[in-house]
């Protein structure tokens, strides 16, 4: 790319959210380029679950297959007490999600499906190692400065680029985000060791104990190899400089000991584990402005209890594209303002609950997140 190229949509980070964003704008038949500041494609993270509300979704792009065969297909969201092991919920997924909500349910390695996005993209407009330096507002485009000195004349610049969001950042100001009070405990844990166990280990569930600590414990693959939890853990502060800090099986037995026996198979089959807070935001009252537009953990951060972060951030670029659809990307402004209209509430709405950690601990119908289609929903 020269050094000052002229492109039409630039979007910064090529994350879950970035990396969708890019694919359905190029199915819309725009040209989106992407500037990821990683210098080069990693499998990064561990879980996470994908909803039939984002499976419709990569059904346009062409992608719902590949990742459902990749994935695995929990029967059932279960919830249960962490110390007497009694079912709390059992909320259905599997064939009745197909049936009800139109699309799978899957958990799946973060990794395994960042590749396949990355993968579906034309290569020649993913562009890494480009992190966002500085950015000027001018008349009909705006200039993108990159650490490498590269620059980029873009019409249009959609900020998929995290909870550090460079977008927000110029958008709302510098303002670091907020520690939530918790913390999460991430492994894969050995496969071996939990089979040992002769317990039955169900392909999705959530164990809590009183102030909502729990451990959300999934399979990532369809063949059932590879099991994954999350934990969430309330803390007073996070010390730490780094994004991260290793933890270890001493601490998770020091939090989760002496609970039921299928938490201390999971405690034993615990063998690296890692440590992560929680950051959270407000909800924001701007998400975009001038040729600047926000989505995903850029202009709506959630605590991971929902397992819809990732979700929401696919579900804004649906919908983000299918107004810059209606409007052609002349008429931006108009687009951005029926993309927040539209999504707002709804992602709002989602933070919320994320945040309070309640989502399926009771009986109830989540149809309202699952069924929802962002490829039909009226916009507005």
């Amino acid at each position: 790319m020269s050094t000052s190229e002229q492109i039409d949509i630039a979007v910064i980070g090529a994350g879950l959210g970035g990396a969708a964003a890019a694919a359905l704008l190029d199915n819309a038949g725009f040209t989106a380029h992407c500037f990821e500041q990683a210098p080069e494609f990693t499998r990064l993270g561990a879980g996470i679950h994908i909803g039939p509300n984002v499976m419709k979704i990569f059904r346009q792009i062409g992608l719902e297959d590949t990742l459902a065969k990749i994935g695995s297909h929990p029967s059932h969201w279960f919830s249960r007490d962490g110390n007497t092991g009694e079912y709390l919920s059992e909320i259905p997924l599997g064939d009745y999600a197909l049936k009800e909500y139109g699309a799978p349910y899957i958990t799946i390695h973060r990794g395994d499906m960042h590749a396949v996005q990355i993968e579906a993209l034309d290569q020649s407009r993913v562009h890494f190692d480009h992190r966002l330096e500085d950015l000027e507002e001018r008349d009909d485009h705006v200039l993108l400065t990159f650490a490498n000195g590269k620059k980029v004349e873009a019409k249009l610049v959609i900020g998929a680029d995290g909870i550090n969001s460079k977008i927000r950042e110029r958008l709302l100001g510098v303002e670091k985000p907020r520690f939530s009070g918790w913390v999460g405990h991430r492994a894969l844990v050995n496969m071996d060791k939990l089979r040992a166990t002769g317990l039955e280990y169900e392909r999705c569930v959530k164990w809590w104990w009183e102030h909502s600590r729990h451990i959300m414990a999934y399979a990532t693959k369809n063949d059932g190899s590879e099991y994954y939890y999350v934990t969430g853990v309330p803390v007073d502060a996070w010390e730490h400089e780094t994004s991260f800090v290793d933890s270890s099986r001493e601490e998770m037995e020091a939090i989760f000991g002496g609970s039921h026996k299928m938490v201390q198979g999971l405690i034993d089959a615990t063998e690296t584990v890692t440590k992560w807070p929680f950051w959270n935001r407000d909800p924001m009252g701007l998400w975009s402005r001038g040729r600047l537009v926000m989505l995903g953990d850029a202009c709506h951060p959630m605590r991971p209890h929902m397992a819809q972060g990732a979700c929401m951030a696919i579900e804004d670029a649906a919908v983000l594209t299918r107004c810059l659809v209606e409007t052609g990307t002349e008429d931006y402004a108009t687009a951005f303002k029926l993309y927040e209209n539209t999504r707002k509430e709804r992602a709002t709405k989602v933070q919320t609950i994320s945040n309070a950690n309640t989502w399926l601990k009771n009986p109830e119908d989540p149809a309202w997140v699952y069924a929802y289609d962002p490829l039909t929903v009226e916009l507005g």
